[in-house]
């Protein structure tokens, strides 16, 4: 309240008088709070505090917001501090961010990125710095922002809470079984206590015992030095929130379990006496406690504070008042950090919305009894200058005064060394010129020698960091050499999303790109491998589904393969070890799901049967080889196993150390030993019983149709071989080019004849086919073979085949952007026959959703540099008659018939929808009405540009919740036969319930009430749909078919929302156009699929109708009318339901 005019002297009379002073000007208030305790608190008339004057009496002992200040909006501070050397109060958010601010006034001091992603936990001040604690990691910082020690975590570490203790030593305690001694001097850790689960949460110290909390409502009290557990308390059922240490008394405040694993916020603080080791009678507050501490400026007083904002004081040994009750103004915000100052006249909140509010119970408040003086940066003096009006064109600049003497050097002087003119020296004159030179005064002329080209100038001197080439001189120079069209492409999103992007400009082929905006995008390269070098390729389509179902197969974790976003975004994944990890497993697991061991099935499950077994699959044929293993002892014992591979693992020489230079090998030489491997290894022998030094060889029986290696070029020392190999296969290209009759063309300075073709080799290692064979007196030979040449009669006969490159993967190299995987795929005859008519194969560029026709010798192209090869595929040639690849259909009618539901409270009472009879199947030209609702995954990442303008750096992750089909015609017309929630593993950050009616709860099988069904149950039920031929009606089903991620032709999309739309003006609601044409009143509280389906047949019935009546003249008519109505209406709907006649704008 504000006193300002009034009388002085009623400041001394009690609190209460005051109330009923000037009641309208009284602001509203719990009427059980005590006025006197808002006493010096100012409210401006939205109810949020302001700056107290300083001639405003703040009653001493009671506490009052002093100050408040938003540190930013919208993101929660985790942690707040009171410097303990300075009158600093520091607060650390969830993204990582550190603030301080000085003083009572809280001017911002100092604000810097503490932590790159992870929240703050705790801070803690220091006579030299400040330690800032996250999930795993601790750094250390000066005032100013300055680092002056980054220590990281083990992996698996969730650090929660630290404790100085004596000789600049602290204890790191979290979720984990052990805390850590670390001392601050050397930055070391020092010693590893072992601690019981779950873990370290919360730490005190007195001047006994150290106190250990955690999660489970336990605190331990152990020993100072050995960290021995003496006692434990036991202090709640359910976990501790919160305990402070002062004296011989402990309060904590906690959860107690309340059944079917509830935890409830107990009222009742436990205090310990620590003399006796026993429970003191428990306290009864009345508030929900969520942070405690200890306020012993008088007497032992607690502070208790609930996550609402209220606040309570009281004794630990006494009865808790009511009227000792006050708030926190959080403008609706959750308390998430609180702290005391060590003189205990402040108190620091931090909220969910970022503010940090400032208590105290004196208007010049003093943090530390003893604090030094803060420096602060020496403000910038400038001279005060006359005005100058720049708009005058004849305005000396004389009239600027120079701030230095002219004896004194300017910043901007050059040095002398450098500013000391060196023109360039002309070129010496040719001796043969001099010579042969006649005179005519003062001008000489001589016949030209043509020792050097026409039009061209000597080179004096070359500049290793300026690049040669126009790629790359406007960049950065270690960018130079990665061409554009293989960099990572990203995706520019506008306000429109996806929409408006071009993406036939990075796309001019008949192929579909994939987009990499979704996680573990990585893999694109390989899924396009599979789609195209298969000819199953299709139109445009998202790796959205795959990728899904990736993430959701443990074995994939275990390996690795699935990353965190972080991960991709800074380039940390080794691409290209991981997308051999991910070759190997995806074979794997594809050759597992496959086996045919019961016969051909349209849909199974994964096999359990081992890689080796009998079973076959259609990848075991295409890409297995049944290898023989053996396993010879020196004690002359052997063993011999039999196996099926998917895949070859490159094995290169061994290097001597002595000797630097790399010897030259065949790429079908390296490729032999690294199929029929030899290798020492210790193994098992049954006849010594014991592990030996065994020699280990790998024969293969018989030939792949699909040959595929994963080159293992993952060090520095692989790289310098393969790149030494390439070397020695252009020098020999070159001479045996040189040993050919010379052909017409260009010749350069010393004489050489260069070729294109000769030049294309450089950087190739591996041929562009190879001979295979298996023979009984040499086993598996492989040597190099002319593309353009067949084998012979005689050759066919022996068992040889001519294996082509057919894919590249390789690993881009960019330092800007991490590195991207792209891939090399010469597509065959029938792909392009099937969509452009002709035939013959062609390589291609799959750099994601960039794609373009590239050259068969930039396919075997690996500069080493930026681009390392990963993964090569060599095919059988003309394998392809063996497989029938044709795109089938599987699914049959009984997909629509009907299903059991996941939900378990899912009764019949609750159905919304009559599946379809036989009878009723669909037929080709059927109308289907069709709707979706979706829920959010991952919410839209933007910044804000300093223009004001928002750039979305990602969009946000939807995923269909609800999908819904309704009978377009026949007796049944407009009865829903699909009304599938879609359950997901994923977690949702939000159900979207005012537009899609998606509720907590309705996608949990356990407590869901709808009809809950699994996505793959309900794809298979559209894809049946759309290959019989129906015709889908919706409104905005373009995007719908796209987040569900289908493909659907335009024939059979029917959208009312481009029914009713004309050219160049905006698109119309749903909610409106059943308003204008239907007289209907959808979509009021929350969204329907069954409501919004049934509507958008009506509305494309009833555009039939306006058809038949009066053709296109009639409709442009209609929609005429339509916008001119919408444009006075302001497109609401107006409703005339109200029992008195008013009309009501929706």
């Amino acid at each position: 309240m504000n006193f300002d005019g009034l009388d002085p002297g009623m400041g001394e009379y009690a609190p209460a008088l005051h109330g009923n002073l000037e009641p309208s000007r009284e602001p509203s208030m719990d009427p059980r709070l005590n006025p006197g305790l808002l006493q010096g608190v100012e409210l401006d008339p939205d109810g949020l505090p302001v700056a107290i004057p300083e001639s405003v009496h703040m009653m001493e002992g009671m506490f009052s917001e002093l100050h408040s200040v938003h540190a930013e909006v919208g993101v929660p501070v985790t942690a707040t501090h009171f410097d303990l050397q300075e009158e600093l109060l520091w607060m650390g958010n969830h993204r990582g961010h550190a603030m301080s601010f000085f003083g009572s006034t809280m001017g911002r001091y100092s604000s810097f990125q503490a932590h790159s992603t992870d929240d703050i936990r705790q801070i803690q001040s220091m006579e030299t710095g400040v330690l800032f604690l996250s999930k795993s990691n601790l750094k250390c910082q000066t005032r100013g922002g300055l680092v002056m020690f980054d220590y990281p975590m083990e992996e698996g570490a969730d650090m929660h809470s630290l404790l100085m203790t004596e000789n600049n030593a602290m204890l790191m305690g979290g979720l984990q079984n052990y805390v850590l001694e670390f001392d601050l001097n050397t930055v070391q850790q020092t010693q590893k206590f072992t601690v019981e689960a779950p873990g370290v949460a919360i730490m005190r110290q007195s001047n006994r015992f150290l106190f250990c909390g955690n999660t489970s409502g336990k605190v331990s009290l152990c020993d100072l030095r050995t960290f021995k557990l003496e006692h434990e308390f036991d202090a709640f059922s359910g976990s501790l929130s919160d305990f402070d240490v002062h004296g011989n008394l402990l309060a904590a405040c906690g959860f107690s379990s309340r059944g079917l694993n509830r935890l409830a916020c107990d009222r009742f603080l436990m205090v310990f006496d620590l003399r006796m080791m026993r429970t003191v009678t428990p306290l009864q507050v009345h508030v929900d406690p969520l942070f405690l501490r200890f306020i012993p400026t008088y007497t032992s007083r607690l502070a208790i504070i609930s996550q609402t904002g209220e606040c309570q004081f009281c004794e630990p040994t006494g009865l808790a008042n009511l009227a000792d009750v006050f708030h926190v103004n959080t403008v609706g915000q959750l308390l998430m950090s609180f702290d005391v100052s060590s003189s205990k006249q402040a108190l620091a909140f931090g909220d969910s919305g970022g503010g940090v509010h400032l208590w105290s119970d004196a208007p010049e408040v003093s943090y530390n009894s003893y604090s030094r003086e803060t420096e602060f940066a020496l403000p910038c003096l400038v001279d005060s200058l006359p005005q100058l009006d720049w708009s005058h064109d004849l305005l000396p600049l004389s009239l600027i005064p120079m701030p230095l003497n002219s004896s004194e050097p300017l910043l901007s002087d050059w040095v002398t060394t450098q500013a000391t003119p060196s023109p360039r020296r002309a070129p010496p004159v040719d001796p043969e010129i001099l010579r042969t030179m006649n005179s005519v005064g003062f001008i000489g002329y001589a016949p030209n020698p043509r020792t050097r080209p026409r039009n061209q100038v000597h080179q004096l001197s070359t500049n290793s960091g300026v690049p040669e080439s126009l790629i790359g001189r406007d960049e950065e120079p270690h960018l130079y050499m990665v061409p554009k069209k293989y960099r990572k492409v990203t995706i520019k999103y506008s306000k429109l999303g996806l929409e408006d992007f071009d993406f036939k400009h990075y796309n001019r082929t008949l192929f579909a790109g994939l987009e990499p905006h979704i996680p573990n995008a990585y893999c694109n390269c390989m899924i396009q491998v599979d789609l195209y070098l298969f000819n199953l390729s299709r139109d445009p389509c998202q790796a959205s589904n795959f990728l899904r179902a990736f993430r959701t197969i443990p074995e994939a974790s275990a390996l690795g393969l699935i990353l965190a976003d972080s991960d991709e975004q800074t380039g940390k994944a080794r691409l290209g070890r991981l997308i051999q990890s991910w070759n190997r497993f995806i074979l794997t697991q594809l050759h597992q799901e496959t086996q045919e061991q019961e016969g051909p099935q349209a849909y199974r499950g994964a096999s359990s049967s081992a890689l080796g077994s009998s079973g076959e699959s259609v990848i075991g044929r295409q890409f297995g080889c049944e290898v023989e293993n053996s396993s010879l002892c020196r004690c002359g014992k052997e063993t011999v196993r039999s196996s099926l591979t998917l895949l070859f693992t490159m094995h290169y020489p061994e290097q001597n150390s002595l000797d630097k230079t790399i010897k030259e090998y065949d790429f079908a030489e390296i490729l032999k030993k690294s199929i029929c491997l030899e290798q020492s290894t210790q193994a098992w022998c049954e006849n010594c019983e014991k592990y030996q030094p065994t020699v280990q060889t790998r024969n293969i029986r018989c030939l792949p149709d699909v040959l595929v290696i994963n080159c293992e070029v993952n060090s520095v020392k692989e790289a310098e071989f393969w790149k030494a190999q390439a070397e020695y296969a252009f020098i020999k290209a070159k001479k045996k080019e040189e040993m050919e009759p010379h052909k017409e063309g260009l010749v350069n300075t010393e004489g050489l004849t260069f070729d294109t073709r000769v030049e294309d080799l450089r950087h190739i290692w591996i041929p562009l086919t190879l001979k295979m064979s298996i023979s009984k007196s040499q086993g598996l030979e492989i040597s190099s073979w002319p593309e353009e040449e067949e084998l012979s009669s005689t050759e066919e006969a022996e068992g040889a085949s001519l294996y082509d490159l057919v894919v590249t993967v390789p690993h881009v190299l960019d330092a800007r952007t991490g590195g991207n995987l792209v891939a090399h795929i010469k597509v065959g005859e029938t792909y392009h026959v099937r969509k452009e008519g002709v035939t013959h194969q062609q390589w291609y560029l799959f750099n994601d959703f960039l794609i373009e026709p590239i050259d068969k010798a930039e396919a075997a192209q690996f500069d080493v540099n930026w681009k390392v090869p990963a993964i090569l595929y060599y095919a059988k040639r003309n394998y392809h008659s063996k497989y029938d690849l044709r795109i089938k259909n599987p699914i049959e009618a009984s997909v629509l018939l009907t299903e059991a539901s996941l939900a378990r409270k899912q009764r019949k009472s609750h159905a919304t929808f009559i599946p379809l009879m036989v009878s009723e199947m669909p037929q080709a030209g059927d109308l289907v009405g069709l709707d979706a609702e979706f829920v959010t995954l991952n919410q839209e990442e933007a910044e804000l540009r300093s223009d004001g303008t928002k750039s979305t750096i990602k969009p946000s992750q939807m995923s269909v919740a609800r999908i819904t089909c309704v009978r377009g015609q026949g007796p049944n017309d407009g009865v829903p036969f699909i009304d599938d929630y879609i359950s997901t593993q994923e977690q949702v950050v939000d159900y979207l319930t005012q537009y899609s009616g998606i509720k907590p709860g309705d996608l949990d099988a356990k407590i869901s009430s709808k009809h809950l069904t699994t996505l793959k149950s309900t794809y298979l039920k559209l894809r049946f749909l759309i290959d019989t031929g129906v015709r889908f009606v919706g409104h905005g089903l373009q995007k719908d078919f796209r987040v569900i991620n289908l493909l659907v032709l335009k024939d059979q999309v029917v959208d009312t929302v481009y029914l009713f739309h004309m050219p160049r003006k905006r698109m119309i609601s749903l909610r409106f156009l059943a308003w204008y044409f239907l007289d209907l009143n959808i979509q009021g509280e929350t969204h329907d699929s069954i409501e919004d389906a049934r509507t958008a047949l009506s509305l494309y019935n009833k555009y039939l109708e306006l058809s038949r009546g009066g053709g296109n003249n009639e409709v442009r008519k209609v929609l005429k009318g339509l916008y001119e109505k919408g444009r006075k209406m302001d497109w609401k709907v107006q409703l005339s339901s109200l029992n008195d006649g008013t009309v009501k704008s929706a």
